[in-house]
């Protein structure tokens, strides 16, 4: 009998399988009348998915407490661990103590405004509004301050 040719571990594909598990939970809400008029709706869940894997620190998929904390951290909103459950039970409905790609997504697009959603707006257009500026920065005479 041919021996079974082995499996190579790579290291770096630790995440691929999240990556394609992410990417048919998109496919899901992409086949989802119920947001079958959100404009540029592939474009948000591609975003989604980079957010969702940034933030999934224990790549178990799903965001946990330990995650959220870190994240507010580095968007320097830290929370305590009180705020920080109540904002996890505000995306799950307080029916898990971890966030779910599902979960995710659904508070994205979803009418309800949670702490975390706001934040991540508001994460998000800080990225857009301050494009790295090209070149040497203008020198500011004392004129143009206010």
């Amino acid at each position: 009998a041919m021996a079974a040719p082995r499996r190579p571990n790579g290291g770096g594909l630790r995440r691929a399988p999240q990556h394609g598990r992410l990417e048919e939970i998109n496919k899901e809400f992409l086949c989802d009348p119920k947001f079958s008029n959100e404009k540029d709706l592939e474009e948000k869940l591609a975003v989604f998915k980079e957010k969702y894997m940034e933030f999934d620190l224990n790549n178990q998929g799903e965001i946990d407490l330990m995650s959220v904390k870190r994240m507010m951290e580095k968007l320097g909103a830290p929370k305590t661990h009180l705020e920080l459950k109540k904002m996890i039970s505000e995306v799950t409905g307080g029916v898990s103590d971890t966030i779910s790609y599902q979960d995710f997504v659904n508070l994205m697009l979803g009418k309800r405004s949670a702490v975390l959603k706001l934040i991540m707006m508001f994460e998000g257009k800080a990225n857009e509004s301050n494009p790295k500026p090209s070149g040497p920065p203008p020198e500011r005479d004392i004129a143009s301050l206010p």
